[in-house]
């Protein structure tokens, strides 16, 4: 598989130019965190191969993404809010886990029956996560019905699924595909990998599952995949059109059995950042997001959304009337998968959003903000 390296395709322009740049912007960061506290932890519903299950997701504090050191996506602020230094050692990792749990205690109801784990990078990778920390881990929530572990493709193995599968988890791997154009994510994401790297990591998922055993009561594993709707560089109808055929090509892809689109928002610390406070950039419309959810309802698999920050000027958004009636239309097709809940919602700015589709282009972009 490909290696995470900052190594130029062409001197001069593209990923070369992207990392020196992000490199750049993200040495602005001041602020320091704590080893031994997560970054963030929250309690959800999620629609899951088993049904919708309450859900605990933890954003453990570690070093950080190797490809994010080397300068990284042109859109993920993560990195900035990793420990300084490049490593979290396992005692710290822990104290992180019990922090979790108490947090869980107080506000689920009992235990969740799904847990998701992030990093900024990848969890999978044993310079971010040791071995010892994963398996340590898994053990905590062995009690639990699935777990869903985020990593980069290259630490995709069946090895290292089966520290899961073997305390008798259905376990899913998140992977950040982004896309399944090789041109917009190495261009408009700055992210090394190809498409036939992330159908290599679903081959390592199913050979897991197959090792797993076959019995309805065996661990069941498979992926996730993260698409990133409307990267820098992109008009609207352009992201629109990306991703939904990303959305198929995943669906179509043996082991993936669930693809998650998340609309960009402007974090801190990034190129989208600095195109944002330029004019230069407008996080994507929320009837972009619904046009895509409701054109791939057919696909052959469950596909969701969640806009983080809609309404604000940093993420998703309309015209701010609407957002908060479109954000729920959302959040039940998510659960329920019905696109009918689209019908239900309308606004005077669907207008807007529709001859924006229509006019917007890569010189002229943001034609609206």
């Amino acid at each position: 598989m490909s290696e995470p390296s900052p190594e130029v395709y062409e001197e001069g322009r593209g990923m070369d130019a992207h990392n020196q740049v992000m490199r750049s912007i993200r040495a602005e960061k001041e602020a320091e965190y704590d080893p031994r506290e997560p970054t963030r932890v929250w309690i959800d519903e999620d629609n899951t191969p088993n049904g919708v299950r309450e859900s605990l997701t933890i954003v453990l504090n570690t070093g950080g993404c190797r490809w994010a050191r080397a300068g990284g996506c042109t859109m993920c602020g993560y990195v900035a809010e990793s420990v300084e230094g490049g490593e979290v050692s396992h005692d710290a990792l822990m104290a992180q886990v019990d922090s979790v749990l108490e947090h869980e205690e107080a506000n689920a109801d009992g235990l969740c029956d799904l847990v998701k784990i992030y990093t900024s990078g990848s969890f999978l990778d044993e310079r971010e996560v040791s071995a010892e920390s994963r398996r340590a881990i898994a053990d905590t929530f062995a009690d639990r019905e699935r777990i869903v572990v985020e990593s980069l493709p290259d630490f995709v193995d069946r090895e290292t699924l089966a520290d899961f599968t073997d305390r008798g988890l259905d376990t899913d791997v998140a992977i950040g595909l982004e896309t399944t154009s090789d041109r917009i994510r190495r261009d408009c994401v700055n992210k090394y990998f190809a498409f036939s790297d992330f159908e290599e990591a679903c081959a390592e998922a199913r050979a897991a599952d197959e090792a797993a055993g076959t019995d309805d009561s065996d661990p069941d594993v498979g992926v996730k995949a993260y698409l990133l709707m409307k990267p820098p560089f992109l008009s609207e109808q352009e992201a629109i059109d990306d991703m939904i055929s990303s959305v198929y090509d995943c669906a179509e892809t043996e082991g993936c059995h669930t693809v998650s689109m998340n609309p960009c928002n402007v974090q801190r610390y990034t190129m989208v950042d600095e195109l944002y406070f330029q004019g230069g950039y407008r996080p994507p419309w929320l009837w972009s997001v619904a046009d895509v959810l409701e054109s791939t309802a057919d696909a052959d698999a469950i596909v969701i959304s969640d806009p983080v920050g809609h309404g604000s000027d940093r993420g998703p958004h309309n015209c701010k009337e609407c957002d908060d009636r479109v954000q729920r239309a959302i959040k039940d097709f998510d659960l329920r998968q019905d696109p009918s809940v689209f019908d239900q919602i309308e606004c005077e700015c669907e207008a807007t959003w529709e001859a924006v589709c229509e006019r917007e282009a890569g010189y002229n972009l943001p034609l609206v903000q």
